[in-house]
């Protein structure tokens, strides 16, 4: 057989139908082979599933570690914030126990735990922490206020703020420490 016999066998006649049906072991090929293909595409839907699980988690990951440290730059210094808390009160509290006596006799002394509770304050709003400061007659807000007690004054209603006994902070937007109130429990008019 030559070289043009050869590619004479190859070709096909066209005109004849019969030439264009593949043979049927070309069509079908042997069990082995099928099952082959058939593991070999299990294989690669497995590994695109994978893939895609491997992509979903390292996504969240990120997600995480950027939540992670934005809450750490925001919320990191709360246990600080919280310990400076009491410093605060006894400073508002030497304030407010000063009689107007005592305010004009030490007048420096008063002048510097004045100048003592604004640092502060500037140095807490700096750092995103706001004093919850209610007044006497505003209403309970469970949100922001503790109830430390409940008593019936008259002239009130039922929720109002009858004495704050201590302020309350907000980092950013969140309850550092509630504002401790007592609560008028005036039970309604009928």
């Amino acid at each position: 057989m030559g070289k043009d016999d050869i590619a004479k066998e190859e070709l096909i006649d066209i005109t004849d139908p019969a030439s264009l049906e593949e043979p049927e072991e070309i069509l079908m090929p042997a069990d082995g082979a099928v099952s082959e293909v058939d593991a070999l595409r299990a294989e690669r839907d497995d590994m695109r599933d994978r893939f895609m699980r491997a992509l979903a988690d390292a996504e969240n990951a990120r997600k995480r570690g950027e939540r992670d440290r934005r809450e750490a730059e925001q919320y990191g210094g709360s246990k600080l914030a919280r310990d400076m808390l009491p410093v605060y009160d006894s400073l508002k509290r030497a304030m407010d126990a000063a009689t107007p006596e005592m305010r004009e006799a030490n007048a420096a002394f008063m002048e510097g735990i004045d100048l003592t509770v604004k640092e502060i304050t500037n140095v807490f709003a700096k750092h995103g922490i706001k004093i919850v400061s209610p007044k006497v007659g505003d209403a309970f807000d469970p949100n922001e206020h503790q109830a430390m007690f409940e008593a019936p004054v008259p002239g009130t209603k039922a929720g109002d703020i009858i004495q704050v006994m201590a302020d309350g902070f907000i980092l950013h937007d969140r309850l550092l420490r509630a504002a401790q109130v007592g609560v008028s429990s005036m039970p309604k008019a009928h």
